[in-house]
């Protein structure tokens, strides 16, 4: 009676089995209940894969295996992301060339997924590292290019000093890097961009024509972020040049007490007043320490600064201090937002702290607000009040109104705007 497995005799005998009969390998020609199982590929950035690869792997396998046996024709590949950064800080911390550092993690993890018995097919392994494959990466860069598709442009990233390379808001969590726990800097970087928005309405309607589960579907659609709106166009005092806001509530123009900038904008440095200048480098520096992610925690207390500027209100006149604060990306729209306290929460909470104007323009109808009593924005729809010429009209027929109002005065027009860059 065998008592253990005999796994150093078993296994080594049927991989050589498999390999001499082929019994992975996937006849493409077929076109008869074809079923593609794609794994993400595992980044040779050390020198070995870990039981969390497999956490990864297996289960994928096994499935896979389960179709293979319902009589579907299954091709499973294998292959390694290995033309990135996590390949090339490896290279560094090693002090050797990531060509070579590459071939030899690729030849141990090759060598650790044989030895599980997973089901690839090894004769149609990917290593985008090799010219064979990144060729075609190159071909199709080249065609964007060509076609307009792709333009090269600054934006600010996150950046390690230590590592010397570029993080994801995930790796910069705290303003620390997660491999080296350095701080993480803001730094503007010339980079290369798709012009991916051009897709934008097309990749929403394809949503519908997938079989994907709803909740995925929509996250993606909120990662698209199409939004119907108008751009409105301010002046600044003193100055010629003009700047522009989108928003999805026009009809709150009135509403609007004063304005906020990205601390990253470009017209930050130019709009500054001397008396403001000392306080405002220290703020943005202190939110070029901050990620993405943090910025727009809803939890986080809202912060920023007076640049001591004023824009225009395009239909009044009116003054309105132009501030700079964390709430705002660079990245989302225009990297600058008409505050309505009123009717925005964000825009509430931070007039609230540092005591701004607060101007209610949207009542609910057969509602009365008070603003001594408000304790929070009123966001919802309603009749429109305090709004000049157009007080008393519905909110959406306001919409209309007022960006009719604004193209007449050639300071504004209806636009859609995509959360995706």
């Amino acid at each position: 009676m065998i008592t253990e497995y005999p796994f150093a005799e078993i296994e080594p005998k049927w991989r050589r089995v498999w390999e001499q009969t082929g019994a992975h390998k996937t006849d493409l020609s077929k076109t008869e209940k074809k079923f593609y199982g794609l794994v993400m590929f595992s980044y040779p950035s050390a020198q070995k894969l870990h039981i969390g690869h497999w956490y990864n792997f297996g289960p994928a396998d096994t499935y896979f295996r389960w179709k293979r046996m319902q009589g579907y024709n299954v091709f499973e590949p294998m292959g390694y992301d290995a033309f990135g950064l996590p390949a090339e800080n490896y290279a560094v911390s090693q002090g050797v060339h990531p060509a070579v550092t590459t071939a030899e993690s690729i030849r141990a993890i090759r060598q650790q997924l044989e030895q599980v018995g997973a089901m690839y097919d090894w004769s149609r392994e990917v290593n985008t590292s090799s010219p064979r494959y990144y060729k075609w990466t190159q071909w199709l860069f080249l065609t964007l290019y060509k076609m307009g598709l792709a333009y090269r442009t600054q934006a600010p990233v996150n950046w390690c000093p230590s590592c010397q390379t570029v993080l994801a808001n995930e790796q910069a969590e705290g303003g620390v890097c997660e491999r080296c726990e350095s701080p993480v800097i803001k730094k503007d970087l010339t980079q290369w961009f798709f012009r991916i928005t051009k897709y934008a309405d097309r990749l929403l309607d394809g949503l519908n024509r997938i079989d994907w589960p709803r909740k995925t579907r929509i996250m993606q659609e909120n990662w698209i972020g199409r939004s119907e709106g108008t751009t409105i166009s301010f002046g600044i005092e003193g100055r010629s040049d003009r700047f522009e806001v989108f928003t999805t509530r026009p009809d709150t123009l009135y509403g609007v007490t004063y304005m906020v900038f990205a601390p990253e904008h470009p017209l930050i440095d130019e709009i500054t007043t001397p008396a403001q200048r000392a306080r405002v480098k220290e703020y943005v520096d202190e939110v070029n320490r901050t990620t993405e992610y943090e910025r727009t925690s809803l939890e986080r207390e809202k912060t920023g600064v007076f640049t001591g500027a004023y824009a225009i209100h395009p239909l009044t006149g009116e003054r309105l201090q132009i501030w700079i604060a964390d709430y705002v990306l660079l990245g989302y729209g225009t990297g600058a937002v008409m505050a309505v306290p009123a009717h925005d929460q964000r825009d509430f909470e931070f007039a609230r702290k540092y005591d701004l104007p607060i101007r209610i323009v949207i009542q609910p109808e057969g509602e009365k607000l008070e603003l001594n009593l408000m304790e929070e924005a009123y966001e919802e729809s309603g009749i429109m009040v305090n709004s000049g010429e157009f007080g008393g009209l519905p909110s959406e027929q306001g919409k209309k109104a007022v960006t009719q109002r604004l193209e007449e005065k050639g300071q504004g027009h209806f636009s859609v705007n995509y959360r995706l860059r």
